[in-house]
């Protein structure tokens, strides 16, 4: 069975048909709420706002979708199939949408989201579930800033930082040889 793939970091990728604005946005579910909340924020006068999620519960994959006042089954189950159809967990993806005046028909907005996504996807940096990693370091404050910059040039996820009084605690996520890197990068033999 191949593994399920994820993202560490949100990309999003814009499809314009008929005058209709399509912009894809693919997240981490963990910042998915906020990311919705801030693409309604900046887009006031989007028609739509289309989503669906996939998440992998005790070994269950949980999917969820909305076609946001779209026709029936026309935009958030065509975006659910991107997702499944490579296979994608711990995930979230937003299709705004501009309405350019030229209605699509519900076959165009199948072909319409489905694209939309798929492009997105096709941008996105993905990684295999299998490989994530979690590892805590410890690094000395005047570490930290070398640390920043090295950690800016990585696929890495900070999932935790804990400033302690001597020292600061980071949890990283992402492959186990990219951590295994930066840790050599910071502490040199």
């Amino acid at each position: 069975m191949a593994s399920h793939l994820t993202i560490l970091t949100a990309t999003s990728r814009t499809y314009d048909i008929k005058k209709s604005r399509f912009i894809a946005h693919l997240v981490p579910l963990a910042a998915f709420p906020s990311a919705l909340k801030q693409l309604r924020d900046e887009h006031k006068k989007a028609r739509h706002f289309v989503w669906a999620t996939r998440h992998l519960h005790d070994q269950q994959i949980e999917e969820n979708c909305t076609d946001d006042g779209e026709p029936r089954n026309t935009s958030g189950k065509p975006t659910l199939n991107a997702l499944q159809n490579r296979d994608l967990i711990d995930i979230g993806l937003v299709t705004v949408r501009y309405f350019g005046g030229i209605k699509l028909g519900t076959g165009g907005l199948v072909r319409a989201y489905s694209e939309a996504a798929n492009r997105v996807i096709e941008t996105a940096r993905l990684i295999a579930v299998d490989n994530l990693y979690r590892q805590t370091i410890q690094l000395s404050y005047p570490q930290f800033r070398h640390f920043e910059y090295l950690i800016g040039q990585t696929d890495l996820h900070i999932i935790d930082k804990t400033f302690q009084s001597c020292q600061i605690d980071v949890t990283l996520q992402g492959p186990k040889t990219a951590i295994d890197r930066l840790c050599t990068k910071l502490n040199p033999p």
